[in-house]
């Protein structure tokens, strides 16, 4: 098949989407297909046809180094877009992406993760991998995903939202502060006192003008991959120092077990949680359920991911490799059981 994998974008995952797109194309490529990668935002004029597009047997490594010597420049390009009324997608984009057999999105965060892309290709007709638009803008939003999974009776820590120049009069402490749509733990703070929350707070509305605050669940942390309807084993992350923040998430200061050492019933109790989760938004093909269990072994459910990484330290990688399911084999499912979205 002819693939186009989006990459980059405006986010502040921006980085850690080129590196997902990298290795998801490398893998297609091993797979048989013919796959390249373009930013979805810088896009690209160099291609007079498509075919030499999906044709190119390029370095990828090295279109990768390109995309992230153009991170820094991202905000400038955004203004400048804006100024003179550009759309989002970049020179060229959607042009491959009509002619390709389908998209596969490597994004992260806003802009790509969020359900705005998908609602755009589902209304050209372009297919693409992951779930649809509803599902990724309900996940995306913190407060959102709370509310829906909340009414459906899945376990979540108590908390509230909040919008930049509204006041909170009470805050119980530890508290953990987070904005409503980042992805990678991006300006997520834990607040053990007044001064401290002030400092979260200014922090996450760095990044966005609603926040959630919740209450801290002290526990051990994991994640629950579901693919296709099924729950893969259980993955448990102990961050080196800290929390499970950006910079423990990909710069290996985190071990990760897989299956995570636990009793049975509690793995089996996570993973029909996690698969009521992406029920109860609507996932399709596959997502990311992050939980917490405290000393009780009661387990909280902390938010979705529907376009989760696929780097060297992802997670879902790794509880595919757990059944046996190499990396490869991973990328080819994830195209095939979202071709089949188009087939039913």
């Amino acid at each position: 098949m002819n693939i186009v994998v989006l990459a980059g974008g405006t986010s502040t995952e921006r980085d850690v989407s080129i590196m997902t797109s990298m290795m998801v194309c490398g893998s297609l490529r091993r797979n048989g297909h013919h796959a390249n990668m373009i930013d979805v935002f810088t896009g690209s004029g160099k291609y007079k046809h498509s075919s030499e597009f999906f044709q190119e047997d390029n370095d990828l490594k090295k279109l990768a180094d390109s995309m992230k010597e153009q991170s820094a420049g991202i905000a400038k390009l955004v203004e400048e877009r804006e100024r003179i009324g550009g759309g989002f997608f970049g020179p060229g984009v959607l042009e491959l992406c009509q002619a390709a057999d389908i998209v596969y999105i490597g994004l992260h965060g806003a802009n790509g993760e969020d359900g705005k892309i998908q609602a755009a290709f589902d209304l050209m007709g372009i297919k693409y991998t992951g779930t649809g638009y509803l599902s990724s803008a309900i996940s995306m939003s913190k407060e959102l995903t709370k509310k829906v999974l909340v009414s459906e009776g899945v376990p979540m820590p108590k908390g509230i939202s909040l919008k930049k120049g509204h006041k909170i009069e009470y805050v119980p402490y530890p508290c953990v502060v987070k904005p409503c749509c980042g992805g990678s733990s991006v300006g997520v703070s834990i607040a053990n006192n007044e001064e401290e929350f002030r400092a979260a707070v200014e922090e996450a509305f760095r990044y966005e003008d609603n926040i959630l605050v919740e209450e801290y669940v002290k526990g051990r942390e994991f994640s629950v991959a579901v693919l296709d309807g099924e729950a893969l084993p259980v993955i448990e992350i102990e961050p080196l120092e800290g929390f499970y923040d950006y910079k423990n998430k990909y710069n290996g200061a985190t071990k990760e077990t897989c299956p995570a050492n636990l009793p049975a019933d509690v793995a089996q109790k996570m993973q029909r949680w996690a698969v009521k989760a992406c029920q109860a938004v609507g996932i399709e093909t596959c997502g990311r359920v992050d939980m917490l269990l405290n000393e009780d072994e009661d387990i909280f459910c902390l938010e979705i991911n529907t376009l989760p990484g696929m780097t060297e330290t992802s997670l879902i990688p790794q509880e595919a490799a757990a059944v046996g399911m190499s990396y490869d084999q991973l990328t080819q499912k994830i195209v095939e059981i979202s071709m089949n979205k188009y087939n039913k």
